[in-house]
């Protein structure tokens, strides 16, 4: 079980990476995730909703995936639950704010959720 956890927290980390490129890149509507009026990686990743306090919210992902990683590595079960908990509230803030402010999706940010 550890094995698998940890590889869905790499692959959490990758996801989030990609989301941080589309963050910062400056062709962003031009992003292989742009797909059409309601899939936008990049307008989501530009919005005011993409930062908190000061850092990317894709930043927070890779940091987050990574800790989980850590976390599940050496087997801290009470922790893993409790910092899984946290980070679901926040992709399910997250997700609120793709579907009833920005009316807008992010495969990115869907993939990591």
């Amino acid at each position: 079980m550890r094995y698998l956890l940890v590889a869905l927290a790499v692959a959490g980390v990758v996801v989030s990476a990609f989301a941080l490129h589309a963050h910062y890149s400056t062709r962003y509507l031009e992003l292989p995730c742009d797909i059409n009026a309601h899939w936008s990686c990049g307008l989501v990743n530009h919005s005011r909703y993409a930062v908190v306090l000061g850092v990317p919210v894709a930043m927070i992902g890779i940091l987050g995936y990574t800790l989980l990683g850590v976390v599940a590595w050496f087997r801290l079960r009470l922790q893993f639950m409790a910092l899984s908990i946290i980070a679901l509230g926040i992709a399910l803030y997250f997700t609120h704010i793709e579907a009833n402010v920005l009316h807008m999706w992010c495969l990115y940010c869907v993939m990591s959720q």
